[in-house]
């Protein structure tokens, strides 16, 4: 069995002035902390999920991804800058140290924030909601772990993104 280990987050917020909602994840999988950019692991269905939203072609490079959430005024980032984990597992994360949101604030217009998943919402409510104000929208994880949602029933759930 793996071991826990303590991290950094390895990527840095993605955003610019036009952004206008703020995505949040946990913390980078081990896939993700290896490719230096989000939601790295094959299986994880947030960019199929944002193609289809947009109706757009699945990005597969780290610059076709860059591209679809600034060409749709979207801000990319994680709830945790630093934690204790292990391998990938959300469940496991301790030690966590929150990221300072407040650049991604000041620096664009965003002002709708979405969460993806329930361990990101909690530590958002738990970390940052008291330093902000914004109340975080809680949205179904787009991580393989949750099989309970197929990639149909996401899009439904994630149309409020767009609205």
């Amino acid at each position: 069995m793996a071991e826990p280990q303590s991290f950094v987050h390895p990527v840095p917020p993605l955003y610019d002035e036009n952004s206008k909602t703020l995505i949040l994840g946990s913390f980078p999988s081990a896939k993700s902390r290896e490719a230096r950019f989000f939601y790295g692991h094959p299986q994880n269905r947030f960019w199929k999920l944002l193609a289809r939203l947009f109706n757009e072609e699945v990005p597969q490079s780290i610059e076709q991804k860059k591209q679809i959430i600034l060409n749709h005024n979207l801000a990319l980032w994680d709830v945790i800058h630093s934690c204790t984990v292990t391998g990938s597992s959300d469940s496991s994360i301790r030690d966590v140290v929150p990221n300072d949101i407040s650049v991604i604030l000041q620096n664009s217009k965003v002002d709708r924030i979405f969460v993806n998943g329930t361990t990101p919402f909690n530590l958002y409510k738990k970390y940052i909601f008291p330093k902000t104000g914004i109340e975080a929208v809680k949205l179904p994880s787009t991580s393989p772990a949750n099989a309970a949602f197929s990639l149909d029933r996401l899009v439904e759930c994630w149309q409020e993104l767009i609205r």
